[in-house]
């Protein structure tokens, strides 16, 4: 995860260097807030990268001399099936339609929204996939 981490600390870099050149050049206030705004995404994603390869062990990425065939095996727990995110989804969808048809739909799409993510948060604590 080094190697991640460090990409992208160096693509925030260049992302706030043309964030600072946009905006001196452009002048355009939406351009240079969605650059600058990617910049802070961009750092976050490498900060967390690389304070979490810190604390993990070295991955076959890491290393120079290393195969393909090194990277090969379990790579984490992945949940076969989930009706939840679904659900979360049309929620989300009725969410925002909401704002283009009425407010109205914002209120019959929170229960969605909620069922949603409880659903999908606490679907391993309970049921035949308890123990997973």
């Amino acid at each position: 995860m080094k190697i991640q981490g460090r990409m992208f600390i160096w693509l925030s870099v260049f992302i706030l260097a043309v964030a600072v050149i946009y905006g001196f050049w452009a002048k355009e206030p939406v351009g240079t807030t969605a650059l600058f705004m990617a910049f802070g995404l961009s750092i976050m994603v490498g900060y967390y990268l690389a304070f979490t390869a810190r604390r993990v062990d070295t991955g076959a990425q890491d290393n120079k001399d290393a195969d393909v065939a090194d990277d090969a095996g379990e790579l984490g727990f992945f949940s076969p099936h989930s009706w939840q995110p679904l659900v979360l989804a049309v929620g989300g969808a009725l969410a925002f339609l909401g704002v283009a048809i009425g407010w109205w739909l914002v209120y019959i799409s929170a229960p969605l929204l909620v069922i949603g993510l409880f659903g999908w948060v606490l679907e391993y604590y309970h049921g035949e996939n308890q123990n997973q």
